[in-house]
């Protein structure tokens, strides 16, 4: 693994560590922070995927177009494209 992707996976690990530790609070969880960390360790995932890949990601951060770069060295996770276009629908605040 290249030096560069592993610094992104190690981020994508931080993010769903917090994710998860957010996750499990019982008394007056924060699920903005859940579903924010959980946006940035798929984003940085993709990036890690993209470097490895040989190619460098995008300053971006809409899954949807992150996936797009990444089918072409992961078409498998095509089926991601759905879930990723409905969380662009949801408004994330009220």
């Amino acid at each position: 693994m290249r030096r560069e992707t592993q610094e992104w996976v190690e981020k994508a690990e931080a993010d769903y560590a917090t994710c998860l530790r957010e996750w499990k609070v019982r008394n007056h969880p924060n699920f903005d922070a859940v579903c924010f960390h959980a946006q940035q360790f798929i984003e940085k995932y993709l990036k890690a995927r993209l470097v490895e890949g040989s190619v460098v990601p995008p300053k971006i951060h809409d899954l949807e177009a992150l996936l797009k770069l990444t089918l072409p060295l992961e078409p498998l996770w095509q089926p991601f494209m759905d879930a990723f276009r409905l969380f662009r629908l949801v408004p994330l605040s009220g």
